[in-house]
C-alpha cells in the first residue's frame, strides 16, 4: 500500500515539474496576429506577455480607428495564447496524473 503511495507521490512530483518545464517553455512560444487589413500586427508570448505592436503609418493618423483595431487584434491574440497555454498544461497535467481508482468517473 505504501508503494502504491509513493508511487503516486512521485507521480505527482514529476507532473509538477513537467507542468514547471511548460511553462517556461510557453514563455518562449509566440503567436501573431494580424488585422483583418494588415495594418495592425501583435506578437504575443502563449503566456499572454505582449512582444511587439506593429502599426501601419495610416491608422496613426486615426486614435479612435487605432484604438479599435488594437482591442479587437490584442483581444484576438490573448483568446489565442490563452487557448495554446490552456491546452499545454492540461496535457501535461492530464498526462501525469496518477491512475487513482474512482477519478475516471470525473472525466
Amino acid at each position: 500500500m505504501f508503494g502504491d503511495m509513493m508511487g503516486m507521490m512521485n507521480k505527482i512530483k514529476e507532473t509538477q515539474q513537467k507542468v514547471e518545464e511548460t511553462k517556461e517553455r510557453l514563455k518562449t512560444v509566440t503567436i501573431e496576429e494580424k488585422s483583418s487589413d494588415g495594418l495592425l500586427k501583435v506578437t504575443i508570448s502563449a503566456t499572454r506577455e505582449i512582444k511587439n505592436i506593429s502599426v501601419a503609418d495610416e491608422l496613426m493618423d486615426d486614435k479612435e480607428q487605432l484604438e479599435d483595431y488594437l482591442v479587437l487584434t490584442l483581444n484576438k491574440a490573448i483568446s489565442r495564447a490563452s487557448d495554446i497555454n490552456e491546452a499545454e498544461l492540461a496535457a501535461v497535467a492530464k498526462d501525469g496524473m496518477p491512475d487513482i481508482p474512482g477519478l475516471d468517473q470525473f472525466k
